[in-house]
């Protein structure tokens, strides 16, 4: 073999093995559609083995499931259907349903009644649900007769179904229903044999591994004001999910007061304290959804104790003489970028 030639063959060779690396190199894919009144983001890391098309069509159809379950706004739905059920008899329900009512009514008893899925008919007597109202606050009396429908105590999980002790309990699920979705989506991508993935829903998110970069998922977590979109922290949550609830964008306004989305089942009425946003860390995003919701509920002395009583990984920030204060738990603090 010649020189020349043996310099040609050895160039063919190096060009096929680069082009074989190229080809292995990690892929960073990403996929989006809408979902329960809000749009999803999936990005993951493929190395090739997966078909991306049939990857998506789950997705959708899984979210897809989930919103025929769990939807308020669908009347079709088998949550709307439970609702509209006038009876106390038992009303069969899919496992997918059962699941999340159960971690509904556990973190309720967790968070001492302030997480309850069944305070929609105050939610929409507000203005905040899908049979919203005219921006004016309602009378206490009104308040009082509809809060007398609500409470946790009213709903009973079973094997297979849940019943209610009053035939016009109304239950509301939004709470964790999109957390939920993340959950679902995620356990679908590790079953396709991914674990190097983001998944959004709404804001709710859960994460796992890295990047194609091999870097960490770096989330942004939004300083707590209407008017513009900004950054007060930056965090890395390793494999875990992420929440935050907060009471700056969804509201109205009256004669000067503003009234949160956020309400109170203790009062009937929005929250009017001065915690303005909570960040929760957890593996599961349903959770960690409801817990976000909870905790701000409750204002931050209170949700300060449980959070510490509970071993969470929680971020508070309140609003006090005009500026933003931020408190964090100690197992929150490992997240936190201090670049």
């Amino acid at each position: 073999m010649s020189e020349g030639y043996m310099a040609r063959f050895i160039g063919v060779i190096a060009f096929l093995l680069l082009l074989c690396s190229c080809s292995q190199a990690p892929v960073e894919t990403h996929l989006t559609g809408h979902t329960m009144g809000t749009t999803y983001n999936v990005k993951f890391v493929n190395s090739g083995k997966v078909d991306e098309q049939q990857l998506h069509d789950n997705i959708d159809a899984a979210l897809v499931k989930v919103n025929e379950l769990m939807s308020t706004y669908d009347p079709d739905s088998e949550l709307s259907r439970f609702n509209q059920w006038n009876s106390e008899a038992p009303f069969p329900l899919s496992p997918e349903t059962l699941t999340v009512m159960r971690e509904a009514k556990r973190l309720g008893e967790l968070s001492h009644g302030v997480l309850d899925v069944t305070v929609g008919p105050l939610v929409n007597l507000w203005g905040f649900g899908p049979d919203a109202k005219p921006d004016k606050r309602p009378s206490e009396q009104v308040v009082a007769q509809v809060k007398a429908r609500t409470g946790l105590d009213k709903l009973h999980l079973l094997d297979n179904a849940a019943k209610k002790t009053e035939s016009d309990l109304y239950v509301d699920l939004s709470t964790i229903a999109k957390g939920y979705g993340v959950d679902v989506v995620a356990d679908l991508l590790d079953e396709s044999g991914l674990h190097d993935y983001l998944v959004e829903i709404g804001g709710e998110m859960r994460v796992a591994g890295h990047k194609a970069s091999g870097r960490e998922w770096r989330i942004a977590v939004e300083k707590p004001v209407s008017m513009e979109r900004a950054i007060q922290d930056i965090i890395s949550i390793g494999t875990n999910a992420v929440a935050t609830s907060g009471d700056y964008r969804n509201y109205f306004e009256e004669d000067g007061v503003r009234y949160s989305h956020l309400i109170d089942p203790r009062t009937g009425a929005p929250i009017t304290h001065n915690l303005v946003a909570v960040t929760v860390v957890h593996p599961s995003s349903m959770t960690a959804d409801g817990l976000a919701t909870a905790l701000i509920i409750m204002g931050k002395d209170e949700a300060l104790n449980v959070a510490l009583h509970n071993d969470l990984a929680v971020l508070m920030i309140t609003r006090e003489n005009g500026e933003f204060k931020e408190y964090t738990t100690p197992k929150f603090e490992p997240f936190i970028n201090r670049e």
